[in-house]
């Protein structure tokens, strides 16, 4: 008697070349459905419609197919139990020997624009998690490959006879965190930010070598059954990415795209706090500006920009020593100077912009959620509180000193001018302490320079502080009970200050 294999998959990559080694040789039988039979059908190679199988017609739209007892009959029987072979021979109901599937794309499906929920209703597999699920949970009498990346280990498995119970349970392992992953993406949808319960699902991609220091063990997973984000970009050299690189490189990601694409901009990050950020008018002199900010801290950086690594860029990269770099692309050229620094990560993530729209936090006994800091600035909003008013140049300027003030650690204060950092002081326990740091790095740069602060000034002194530098135009969220001490002290010092009525805290 044939073996006897069950073909029913949305992901069509592989399944041709799969199913003709089946029958050509290994003598199996394929039972399939819809699309997949008919691709297999116009292949020629042998198939067995699962209607006709099962002598039940595919009803509510192919809604039903494979939901019938001769199909989780032959993947649930066990080939051990004299009650279950009697049951199904007396039923007429085979056993299978493989049951392939992957699932409908709802993952795909519901990050498009404008898809509704019915739309997103119709991706949701039924049969396919049940034939998984099943075949998992029968994995000592059979083989459920869940995923293309599976079928040439199979194929080597079974050319040295039949595949071993150990592959047999690594197999059923893939499937169940495979449905586990959809169904949490479902529920998620549905979910629409529900506080009520809240869950993570992830599958490993990489046990990384430690993490932020050499005693602590660190894995790198992915949420869903798509490669989105950092696990959809592409390493195009260096060493593997460490748990700091990762770290940093979402922290760059994440400051980066305040900028849009048409804007040349490049920021160099340390320890996720950015040392140097720029816009230019092309691609290199971004990065030149935000290198020559700090050239002392960006040695050892990570590096993001919103537009793809040219010829200059990479020539600039490579008189440095940087961890990562991490851009939507890379010319050819690019690529030959890049190259010759080996140890160098380059990264391409076409899609920058698209992340995770929830931050989680470990707590002792449970997390803490919270959506990501993603409110879009717009300074004709903002109040001026002085009455000094500030000219076109200032308000470009504040806002860009206000974007990167948003991705330095609290207390944040930074420094720009000519739409360039050149002071920031970050994560000091007392604002003027930051103040203070981000005017010492400016230098005399800082006159006629802006300054953005995360939170409110709680005394007048940094304002003091930043007028005697030679600043002449802040702002800052508002909010303190002794605003008006700080807006008195600007007048006074002839200092431009507006509220912007937000804050942005980065603990």
């Amino acid at each position: 008697m044939a073996r006897l294999a069950l073909l029913s998959v949305s992901d069509k990559t592989g399944i041709l070349d799969l199913a003709r080694q089946l029958v050509e040789n290994f003598g199996f039988e394929i039972i399939s459905s819809g699309g997949t039979a008919k691709s297999l059908k116009e292949s020629a190679i042998p198939v067995t419609y699962v209607s006709e199988y099962t002598k039940a017609p595919e009803i509510l739209g192919g809604r039903v197919k494979t939901l019938h007892p001769r199909i989780h009959g032959g993947i649930l029987g066990r080939k051990n139990r004299p009650e279950d072979i009697k049951e199904m021979q007396e039923q007429n109901i085979p056993a299978f020997d493989l049951i392939v599937v992957n699932l409908y794309p709802f993952e795909q499906t519901i990050t498009k624009a404008g898809i509704s929920l019915s739309e997103a209703i119709e991706q949701i597999d039924i049969g396919g998690p049940a034939m998984l699920r099943a075949g998992a949970k029968n994995f000592e009498h059979l083989t459920v490959l869940c995923d293309p990346i599976y079928y040439q280990p199979y194929l080597e498995q079974i050319s040295r006879g039949e595949p071993t119970v150990e592959f047999r349970h690594a197999m059923a392992l893939a499937t169940f965190k495979k449905t586990q992953a959809y169904d949490w993406a479902i529920a998620n949808y549905f979910a629409e930010k529900s506080t009520e319960n809240w869950q993570v699902s992830g599958q490993l991609v990489q046990t990384l070598r430690y993490g932020e220091n050499p005693h602590q063990q660190a894995n790198w997973y992915r949420t869903g059954n798509i490669p989105t984000g950092w696990t959809a970009a592409k390493q195009l050299q260096g060493k593997e990415l460490s748990y700091n690189n990762l770290v940093d490189l979402e922290a760059a990601r994440r400051l980066i795209i305040e900028f849009p694409s048409n804007q040349p901009a490049a920021a160099i990050l340390k320890h996720t706090n950015p040392c140097g950020v720029a816009l230019g008018e092309n691609i290199s002199q971004a990065y030149l500006k935000a290198f020559n900010a700090d050239p002392i801290s960006a040695f050892g950086g990570i590096v993001a920009l919103n537009q793809a690594i040219d010829e200059d860029s990479a020539v600039a990269f490579s008189k440095t020593f940087l961890e990562c770099i991490v851009a939507p692309n890379c010319s050819d050229a690019a690529k030959e100077i890049l190259a010759s620094k080996n140890n160098l990560r380059v990264l391409l993530l076409e899609d920058l912009v698209s992340g995770c729209s929830d931050n989680l936090k470990m707590i002792a006994g449970g997390f803490l959620l919270q959506g990501v800091d993603d409110i879009v600035s717009d300074p004709h909003k903002w109040q001026v509180v002085t009455t000094n008013q500030p000219s076109d140049e200032q308000l470009q300027e504040l806002l860009f000193a206000w974007k990167v003030a948003k991705h330095v650690k609290s207390n944040a204060i930074v420094i720009t001018k000519e739409l360039t950092t050149i002071g920031v002081g970050a994560g000091q326990m007392n604002r003027v302490g930051s103040v203070s740091i981000a005017l010492e790095q400016a230098k005399e740069k800082a006159q006629g320079a802006v300054l953005a602060s995360d939170g409110f000034f709680p005394f007048d002194d940094s304002v003091r502080l930043a007028a005697q530098a030679g600043i002449r135009a802040i702002v800052q969220p508002g909010g303190s009970l002794r605003d008006n001490e700080s807006i008195k002290a600007a007048n006074e010092l002839g200092i431009v200050m507006l509220f912007t009525g937000v804050r942005h805290f980065l603990h």
